[in-house]
């Protein structure tokens, strides 16, 4: 289990490179990782402090994962140690099944550069990191 709470801290420390990057003014990706509708308009219009936002969920749903599986330790609530990775598990199953529109393997809007990085990239990447989650949980 410790193997598979190093991928998923390696994933989520990655992503939240990212988001700091795009919360500090980066541009790399920015554009690939944000919904459209069909004619190319944004359905998400991102701040940098959202980006930031995100950014430190993402480190600490990473760090969870070495809290939890005995790595580090900090003096977090027993409902935390409890139900964090059942939680990051659920916001990452969530996300790949998508909001039935722009995201998400039941995605409506299909046709779109984002759509289709989706499809191949994002909605698997979050399946895989809210299994490994649930899984690191149980056998923990």
């Amino acid at each position: 289990m410790i193997l598979l709470a190093y991928l998923n801290f390696t994933v989520l420390l990655l992503l939240s490179l990212i988001h700091f990057s795009w919360g500090l003014g980066g541009k790399w990706g920015f554009e690939a990782a944000l919904p459209t509708k069909e004619d190319g308009e944004r359905v998400l219009n991102p701040k940098p402090l959202d980006s930031l936002v995100v950014g430190f969920g993402l480190l600490f749903f990473a760090s969870f994962h070495f809290v939890r599986v005995g790595i580090v330790e900090l003096p977090l609530p027993s409902w935390m140690m409890q139900s964090g990775l059942w939680v990051i598990g659920a916001v990452f199953l969530l996300r790949a099944m998508g909001d039935f529109k722009y995201i998400g393997f039941f995605k409506k809007v299909t046709s779109t550069p984002f759509a289709e990085k989706d499809s191949k990239f994002y909605s698997p990447l979050c399946l895989g990191i809210g299994v490994v989650a649930v899984v690191v949980e149980v056998f923990v």
